[in-house]
């Protein structure tokens, strides 16, 4: 079964949600359903980017590895 990492994407708090899936639509649609208590309050949310894995222990590597990059990029004022 091939996995997905993916990039939500919410303009209400202008804020990015990684994640991973076998199923990126069906995923959003739970997310934006209120499904998922961390991205409840960001609806809607929109796929913003995806990459394709053949398994899922890589799809979680690229997960991790995505969110901590988005945790040490800082902006500057």
């Amino acid at each position: 079964m091939r996995y997905f990492v993916y990039i939500l994407y919410s303009a209400s708090i202008d804020k990015y949600y990684v994640g991973y899936t076998h199923s990126p639509q069906e995923r959003l649609e739970e997310h934006n359903a209120g499904a998922t208590t961390s991205t409840r309050r960001g609806r809607p949310w929109k796929l913003v980017y995806i990459e394709p894995y053949e398994n899922k222990t890589d799809a979680i590597k690229r997960e991790i590895e995505i969110k901590k990059m988005k945790s040490t990029i800082r902006v500057q004022h």
